[in-house]
């Protein structure tokens, strides 16, 4: 009888002991027949900017490990969509996505820096902060981690622009009385009220059919998104304001991110900053496409702002950082405009 219990205990121990290990998200060795799989999800199609990175960066990884590690890209909500990508990352369903940094505010909030406005003064000034020291404070926070989650780099999308039907906008006064489309935010929200404008949250997918209709008046995009959504065709004024961002960010599953062998991570890493690298010139490539696009549409007039017209809208939304300056942190605003 005690041999029997022994023995039964000794298979308890190891069936218990495999489990855990199965579950951990460590795999020491990879092989071309067996090899590390990365599901990657993300929302945007396989023709975007995102979506074409994406599909280096997987081309890359098996390139740059032999095959030991295999990218599965699933583009365009497949498998999550904007509201469940990031569970399913914490959850380790996937392993990566590269969502609106806005969408991380659920466990960070200091993410909401990217409304934040005319905190970046040019491109070059973004693309240090991605670069930086300040910025590996957020995509490495204790708060993510918390979660399992890790940030490895920031892809861009590009500066915020005005458009609307009602008038030109150049001054803050131009803005009173108009309904903008805007994403979920009490940063938006501010942004708007602060002009003395109306908000409303509407989906991306039916803000075309909320400005043809009438249900706003205007919205803020890049000038990507305004090009391929078509809003040309239901506005009538562009303002070339560069008040705010848009940008993704590529975070990782922790556990098996840290359950890579180290030889494959380093390889994994070196293609996404190769993929990052590309995504950022596609970024800006596309970018200027679209403004030429929209200006010879010749559907909407284009106005550029001056340096003082631009300063004077910063100067009428400075209540947003008083509101929200603590929550961003003066650490991270700061690190921000300080950057070299």
């Amino acid at each position: 009888m005690k041999k029997v219990m022994l023995i039964s205990m000794i298979s308890l121990f190891l069936l218990v002991a495999t489990a855990c290990s199965g579950g951990s998200g460590k795999k020491t060795t990879a092989t071309k027949d067996d090899p590390i799989v990365i599901k990657f999800s993300h929302v945007t199609s396989i023709d975007s900017v995102k979506g074409k990175a994406a599909e280096r960066f997987a081309e890359l990884v098996k390139e740059k490990t032999e095959g030991k590690a295999k990218v599965e890209v699933y583009p365009s909500s497949q498998l999550y969509g904007d509201n469940d990508e990031l569970d399913a990352l914490v959850s380790g369903n996937v392993h990566m996505i590269a969502p609106s940094v806005t969408k991380m505010v659920k466990l960070d909030p200091r993410w909401q820096y990217v409304d934040m406005p005319y905190l970046f003064k040019d491109q070059e000034h973004v693309h240090k902060f991605f670069n930086s020291d300040v910025a590996k404070t957020l995509l490495n926070s204790d708060k993510l981690a918390a979660n399992d989650v890790m940030g490895i780099a920031f892809w861009e999308n590009g500066f915020k622009h005005f458009t609307n039907n009602k008038r030109p906008l150049k001054k803050p006064e131009d803005f009173k009385g108009i309904k903008f489309r805007a994403q979920a935010g009490k940063v938006l929200e501010a942004q708007f009220k602060a002009l003395g404008a109306g908000s409303a949250t509407i989906a991306f997918g039916e803000t075309y059919a909320a400005l043809q209709q009438g249900t706003v008046d205007g919205q803020e995009n890049t000038y990507n998104n305004i090009d391929t959504q078509k809003y040309q065709e239901v506005q009538k004024y562009m303002s070339l304001s560069e008040h705010g961002r848009l940008d993704y960010a590529v975070f990782v599953n922790k556990t098996f991110w840290d359950g890579m062998p180290e030889d494959i991570r380093t390889k994994v890493e070196e293609a996404m900053k190769e993929a990052t690298e590309l995504e950022w010139k596609l970024a800006g490539e596309e970018n200027e496409k679209s403004l030429e696009n929209i200006k010879n549409s010749g559907k909407v007039e284009v106005i550029s702002l001056t340096d003082d017209e631009k300063a004077a809208l910063a100067k009428a939304l400075q209540p947003v950082y008083d509101e929200f300056g603590d929550t961003i942190t003066s650490e991270l605003i700061d690190g921000i405009r300080n950057l070299k």
